[in-house]
């Protein structure tokens, strides 16, 4: 399972985006999805290169050299529906941390492209509870 119930926090107050990243990476590393070290790539991607992808959509990882930090992969997704500012021209509502081993990030990718192909996915994914999303990354 990707994206476990227990790795989805719905309806989050927003803060600083570093503190939803610290946080993301927190959660990777306690349960044994990375080591220690992925939070700070995961800090260090977002200097570089803001991971909002459009449609109110982030999606926070590490950068390329982190790769070895990661030990298996899994997702951690967050809603805003009040809007976390993520340093972009819109407010994010939702927030996937990818952890990914290989080229499994492909598939990840892939699943959050057609699950968030436009707005409408994020607002139906907001009224969703945590099985029916941790469902939608498993089809």
């Amino acid at each position: 399972m990707i994206l476990e119930t227990k790795n989805i926090f719905l309806n989050q107050k927003p803060g600083n985006k570093e503190d939803v990243i610290r946080k993301i990476g927190g959660i990777f590393s306690s349960q044994g999805f990375t080591n220690e070290y992925y939070t700070q790539a995961m800090l260090d991607k977002e200097k570089v290169f803001n991971t909002y992808i459009g449609n109110e959509l982030a999606i926070p990882h590490g950068i390329e050299e982190a790769k070895k930090h990661i030990l298996k992969t899994g997702l951690v997704l967050m809603t805003f529906p009040e809007g976390q500012d993520w340093g972009a021209a819109e407010k994010v509502k939702v927030v996937i941390g990818i952890a990914a081993v290989g080229d499994e990030h492909l598939d990840v990718l892939g699943k959050i492209a057609m699950t968030f192909s436009d707005k409408a996915g994020v607002e139906k994914l907001l009224t969703m509870t945590e099985d029916e999303i941790s469902a939608s990354f498993e089809g």
